[in-house]
């Protein structure tokens, strides 16, 4: 069977690598914090560049980055309509309200242009998130924000490990978020998540309000949150780390096998990569004119698929009466029709896929 993504054949790869890794933390009795958090946190750092703190999940990054920031109850905050829950979620959790910007039907990036119609004289700041592995238009949206005074916090849960032109992904707003759930990129093996910023004093922040407010023991500033990363799954990470470069490269020319084929098929349209980007590819997804046919297909040759995501936010149970409303249908309610995700990892076996493809398409 074809899994959706490979995990146990990365987990066979470095087996040996994570056996002594894992062992050295049980032995050692530090399971929380500690030595490998701190050194994970230092490779972090020398990857991307800037300021990295760990924390249990990449929704509590988000959650501590906006409070950081300063998000209080009655302000608005701009975040695509297209993507998963966790960034409009956090938003409405600190008593704000997400406000939900239209996406560009080629890249599936929030659109800078209609982010500039939404903001008004509560809207305090702008979430880009980094969708399937390539970033934002960051250049666009920094210029929007500055003329408007707000800060852009970058949602780079999917792309860790991406690139705009010279730059990290994580390091493309006043403060950026990661994620590494299992199926990401970089995973481990629960929740865990990590903040960045260049910015010392908002990366001294973000530790104290991760560990209760409190910078010392038993003393605390700020009311904060328990959100700490395991030592064990720092451990996963450190491994990981090392292999995460040559990971993003077999993704890559996975993406393009898959580009390949469907360049030669009517009514598929792969998701497009921004002239200067590079994706992580968290995941490979693509718009089918007609999905239910497509996946009647993939399930009778038996390839595993997920739809990213079924509904834009704007029209999600919670947000209603909440959150902005949309004048008919946009881009993003097209999307969520069309959308759809298959297997993408280093391991995946792609020309089993293809070839279980060129049967049924």
């Amino acid at each position: 069977m074809i899994p959706f993504v490979n995990i146990q054949g990365q987990r066979k790869a470095y087996r040996e690598e994570l056996e002594k890794a894992e062992k050295a933390v049980l032995d050692s009795g530090i399971y929380i914090g500690g030595p490998e958090v701190a050194a994970l946190e230092a490779e972090l750092s020398a990857y991307t560049g800037t300021n990295a703190v760990t924390c249990a999940s990449g929704t509590d990054a988000l959650t501590i980055a906006l409070t950081a920031l300063g998000v209080q109850p009655g302000d608005e905050v701009v975040v695509p309509d297209f993507t998963f829950i966790a960034p409009a979620e956090c938003v409405a959790r600190l008593g704000a309200t997400p406000v939900f910007a239209d996406i560009d039907p080629r890249t599936l990036q929030i659109s800078p242009e209609s982010v500039e119609t939404l903001i008004g004289p509560l809207t305090r700041g702008i979430i880009a998130v980094d969708l399937f592995g390539q970033c934002a238009p960051y250049g666009k949206l920094r210029e929007i924000a500055q003329r408007h005074g707000l800060w852009l916090l970058e949602d780079s849960a999917q792309a860790f490990g991406a690139m705009q032109g010279s730059k990290h992904a994580c390091t493309l707003g006043d403060m950026a978020i990661t994620s590494f759930y299992p199926s990401k990129p970089l995973g481990c093996y629960g929740d865990g998540g990590a903040i960045f910023t260049a910015n010392k004093e908002l990366a001294q922040k973000v530790r104290m309000l991760a560990n209760h407010g409190s910078e010392e023991r038993y003393l605390h500033k700020v009311v904060g949150t328990n959100s700490r990363l395991d030592a064990l799954q720092a451990a996963v990470l450190r491994v990981k780390l090392t292999h995460l470069n040559a990971e993003l490269e077999s993704r890559r020319k996975i993406a393009e096998r898959y580009n390949h084929f469907f360049a030669n098929i009517e009514g598929f349209t792969p998701q497009q990569v921004a002239d200067g980007n590079t994706s992580t590819y968290a995941q490979y997804t693509l718009l089918a004119d007609n999905r239910e046919e497509f996946i009647a297909k993939l399930d009778r040759a038996g390839i595993p698929h997920c739809i990213h995501y079924p509904m834009p936010l704007h029209r999600q149970p919670c947000f209603a009466g909440t959150a902005s409303q949309h004048a008919g249908e946009n881009v993003a309610d097209m999307v969520s029709k069309k959308a759809i995700s298959l297997p993408m990892c280093a391991f995946t076996s792609i020309e089993e896929i293809i070839g279980k493809l060129q049967e049924v398409v």
